[in-house]
């Protein structure tokens, strides 16, 4: 079918991400110190959880886990994987989170759809990646 086949009558958008964690309230303040989320909720309670705004509008929900597991960090399992925070310059970015904690292990590499991207990990070892597109990227869409 072509692509136009599918077109919704609803209106759909990415509102938040869940992210389990072994500490929420620590993971929490990695996120609004490195990243600069802002606090939008917090439900009080042990164990806690929370929704944080960060810069782009999407929303992240932390809250406490039954479990990890070390294969979670392998961006090759099957599942949700990463999340890709979108930069206008890999430099400058890397930078910046440098200067904030982040180690970056990894090398810039080529982005599937144009571009470059820069991967790195939070305080609970979950995967980031900073996307820097190129002007002629088919994967430009909103910034």
């Amino acid at each position: 079918m072509h692509e136009s086949s599918y077109k919704l009558r609803m209106n759909l958008s990415l509102e938040h991400i869940g992210l389990s964690a072994r500490d929420p309230s620590t993971l929490k303040e990695w996120y609004v110190k490195v990243l600069g989320a802002r606090l939008v909720f917090d439900n009080g309670l042990a164990p806690p959880m929370f929704l944080l705004s960060i810069p782009g509008g999407v929303m992240i929900e932390i809250y406490a886990g039954d479990f990890a597991l070390e294969q979670t960090r392998n961006n090759k399992l099957n599942g949700w994987r990463h999340a890709a925070l979108r930069v206008d310059s890999l430099e400058t970015a890397k930078a910046e989170l440098e200067a904030r904690g982040v180690k970056f292990t990894e090398e810039v590499r080529p982005a599937g759809g144009g571009g470059r991207i820069l991967f790195f990990q939070d305080a609970e070892g979950n995967l980031l990646h900073l996307v820097e597109r190129s002007a002629d990227s088919p994967a430009t869409g909103p910034s």
